[in-house]
């Protein structure tokens, strides 16, 4: 076996490797860029070699700074992670060359089937069901919407070298085709080193389902069950799970068989998936094979028991693979949430800067329920604007969907992040969405569901209930510690009242706290009460209770008269007050938010790239004002009405702040 590896990648993929080959006994070397010189990764590491500045095309996927840091440190094998250089052949090339094994498949396999349109045809000649689409290289737009016109609006434009949702577009007419070809076309060659685009007709109603398939090199290969992967935002995955609720067993085996007949006819050896679009019928179709490990792998750890990491180490050492097809049970249900650094109410823009805050739920592995937090990063870290915006991928694992779903949302309700917008909120929404507890789902899920964006998430009459009885016992609790620190009393339980007014979320709730030594008794107008029992304390920034039996856990903020708390995707003020207080706070007149409508803002930390507007112009909606680059991506901000540029306040090159204003119209 190997005594050394070294991960060419960083964040939580490369903090993931170093823990299988630590539990192997392997040493393990970790990279870095002068952003990354504090990171997770490196820390974590036994050895860490600095490779050149933030910047990924400068450090990370420049092979001869990796070259040199095997040399350095005689590093015998590299595991490439995803993205970055892992399906690169040249990369695995220079590999065997050197004499050092690459933790992946081989050099032929990744230019048969790491190139998504050579990986369409070698499956169309093997007589693989494919979506219908162009699969030359494209000269220019306007080639790109003449094909485009061929094949038949909606397409997809994307990147041959492509991945994670970056070089992606879908275009609807001739104007976003041609402007969906130059985006695409700038985001691969930044992001991957090559340009090449290719487009395909895009199905509208489908699922996407992928098979993990497992293979040596002596001619083994075995799946490993599926993952449902349509929940989508821009094409990139938000949240997986295994198996899918959609599948029946025949077709499971039909599209694993499959999988596997595939990526033996190109002589592939160690972890790949294979992407098939599943429509409403269970017809299924390959959409691309993935010559590396997926961000969504530990699902299928989970329900299979089987280390793919190490898995993958094993075949690059040669050995055989120990486990059959026969071996392979599914056992129970996995659900992962990726926790992204991205704002969800500015519509998922990437959001940059420090975790003052960062604590994920306990991890844990009992019978019957499972925690797992694949991470990249620490409290006081920084969130860098150079790379993928994902913070960690949380996981539960249940003998049941139901029980997954569960124990999902009480994990992403005890996940605290402060510092940086996060998509949390989003995730605990899609938890409670009537159409994902019931497995109806496709890749058009998010656009369906939230056409406007996501605003936040209006709880039921049941939940408001349950927050207002726990944030006035929490409220009582408080105001015994404040007049117990202030000596103004010595038998506090005769000076703190029980009649509370609750408002939160346009409601009222009058209340009376009843409490005792176990917890208290909040009872309602109309005679409903709940129990509530916690071991809180004032300055506690997460609330664990336990409502009339049910589990209850908050986000605590302090705000005036009461508290901050977001549950369940919502973010609610909450004002606890006594009833001469609420009927005073009813008469108090409502600020109103500054009026912003006639200011371009950029919704996000990042580069100026390109502005397409001058002083005096006239614009129209919907028009493309400038375009903003953040996190390898690009996105063109549109006017909202019509209207004529006043100021220009920015220009390319120019690095603005959430908020900043671009251009001002009259």
């Amino acid at each position: 076996m190997f005594k050394k590896i070294l991960i060419a990648n960083r964040g939580e993929i490369a903090c993931r490797v170093i823990k299988t080959a630590r539990r192997m006994g392997i040493k393990t070397v970790a990279i870095h860029s002068d952003a990354d010189r504090n990171a997770l990764h490196v820390r974590m590491a036994d050895e860490a070699v600095h490779i050149g500045p933030a910047p990924a095309s400068e450090s990370y996927i420049v092979i001869d700074k990796v070259m040199a840091a095997i040399r350095e440190t005689g590093a015998e094998a590299v595991h490439p992670g995803y993205g970055f250089l892992s399906e690169n052949p040249r990369f695995a090339e220079t590999l065997e060359a050197a004499g050092v094994a690459f933790v992946g498949p081989p050099k032929g396999a990744i230019e048969a089937m790491g190139d998504k349109i050579t990986s369409k045809k070698i499956a169309q000649e093997a007589g693989v069901s494919t979506v219908p689409g162009y699969m030359g290289l494209i000269a220019d737009a306007e080639e790109a919407v003449t094909i485009s016109n061929q094949i038949g609006y909606p397409v997809m434009i994307k990147a041959s070298a492509g991945g994670g949702g970056k070089g992606m577009r879908i275009a609807w007419n001739d104007d976003e085709a041609r402007e969906g070809f130059q985006s695409s076309k700038n985001e691969a060659a930044s992001s991957f080193g090559d340009d090449r685009i290719f487009i395909e007709k895009f199905v509208t109603q489908p699922r996407h389902i992928e098979i993990q398939v497992l293979c040596d090199t002596h001619g083994n290969g075995i799946y490993l069950g599926e993952r449902e992967c349509s929940i989508q935002r821009r094409n990139q995955k938000v949240i997986e799970e295994a198996p899918s609720p959609f599948l029946d067993e025949a077709t499971r085996r039909a599209m694993g068989e499959q999988a596997v007949a595939l990526a033996q006819a190109v002589g592939y050896a160690s972890a790949g998936t294979v992407e098939f679009i599943v429509d409403g019928d269970r017809n299924f179709y390959f959409l691309e094979m993935n010559t590396r490990l997926q961000v969504e792998h530990p699902v299928t750890e989970l329900i299979t028991g089987v280390d793919l990491v190490e898995q993958m180490i094993r075949v690059a050492n040669g050995e055989v693979l120990s486990i059959a097809q026969a071996d392979v049970k599914l056992k129970g249900w996995a659900i992962e949430s990726r926790l992204y650094a991205e704002d969800p109410y500015r519509g998922f823009l990437p959001s940059i800067g420090r975790l003052t805050r960062y604590r994920p739920p306990e991890e844990l592995a009992v019978d019957g329920a499972v925690v797992r937090n694949d991470t990249g990063v620490f409290e006081g870290g920084e969130i860098s604007m150079y790379y993928d915006p994902m913070i960690a991928k949380l996981c539960t694992w249940g003998h049941t969907r139901a029980e997954a779903i569960e124990g999902m949302r009480v994990a992403l309700d005890s996940f605290e992040v402060e510092g940086i917008g996060h998509n949390l909120p989003f995730l605990s929404a899609v938890m409670d969405h009537p159409r994902f507890v019931g497995g109806n789902i496709t890749t058009a899920f998010i656009a369906e569901e939230y056409p406007e964006g996501f605003t936040g998430v209006t709880l039921p009459d049941e939940a408001l209930r349950a927050i207002a009885a726990s944030t006035a016992a929490m409220h009582r609790v408080a105001e015994i510690r404040r007049t117990r620190v202030s000596g103004r009393m010595d038998n506090h339980e005769r000076h703190v009242g029980e009649d509370w007014v609750v408002s939160l979320q346009g409601k009222s709730f009058a209340v009376v706290v009843a409490a005792d030594r176990e917890g208290a008794t909040v009872l309602f107008e109309d005679g409903d009460s709940l129990r509530v029992a916690s071991d809180w304390t004032p300055g506690d920034s997460l609330a664990r209770l336990d409502v009339d039996g049910r589990p209850l856990v908050l986000k605590v903020g302090k705000i005036s008269g009461g508290f901050r708390i977001r549950t369940r995707g919502a973010d609610l003020k909450v004002h606890v007050r006594t009833p001469r207080q609420a009927e005073l706070a009813a008469l108090m007149p409502e600020k109103l938010p500054p009026d912003t409508s006639r200011m371009l803002l950029c919704p996000m930390p990042g580069l100026i790239v390109k502005v397409n507007v001058a002083v005096g112009d006239e614009v129209q909606e919907g028009q493309a004002l400038c375009t903003v680059e953040a996190m390898k991506m690009e996105n063109i901000l549109r006017a909202e009405r019509k209207g004529v540029v006043a100021k220009v306040n920015a220009g390319p090159g120019d690095s603005l702040a959430v908020d900043d204003v671009i251009m001002e119209f009259e």
